[in-house]
């Protein structure tokens, strides 16, 4: 059984844990049954089932995740949107998590890579 997040912000500190744990299932259980990650760059992968396969095509390869620092959270009812700034500065990622009927967030939405133009 995993680690609930019973906070917003708890979502990023569980989903950096498990990626360095190479466990994908813990990452995908982050996410809604019909969630949306914008990745990789330009393309969607939907649902948890496609999500899972994608975090094993990446954890795979070991990448190492540090912890960042979350940006104020926005709720309204059982809607929030989290994001962190990443330390190298470039854009911002964002998710919008919902509250479930047992009180803990999942991600609904997430955008985990942004860059704004160049302008």
């Amino acid at each position: 059984m995993f680690e609930k997040a019973m906070r917003p912000e708890d979502i990023t500190r569980l989903f950096v844990e498990r990626s360095n744990a190479g466990d994908a299932a813990g990452v995908a259980a982050l996410y809604e049954e019909d969630a949306v990650l914008a990745y990789p760059p330009g393309e969607r992968t939907v649902g948890r089932r496609a999500i899972r396969a994608l975090w094993e095509q990446v954890l795979a390869h070991r990448p190492v995740f540090e912890p960042e620092e979350p940006l104020p959270t926005l709720v309204v009812g059982d809607i929030a949107l989290t994001s962190t700034p990443p330390k190298d500065g470039s854009g911002a990622r964002t998710q919008v998590v919902r509250r479930q009927p047992d009180g803990s967030w999942l991600r609904l939405l997430d955008q985990p890579e942004f860059t704004p133009p160049a302008g």
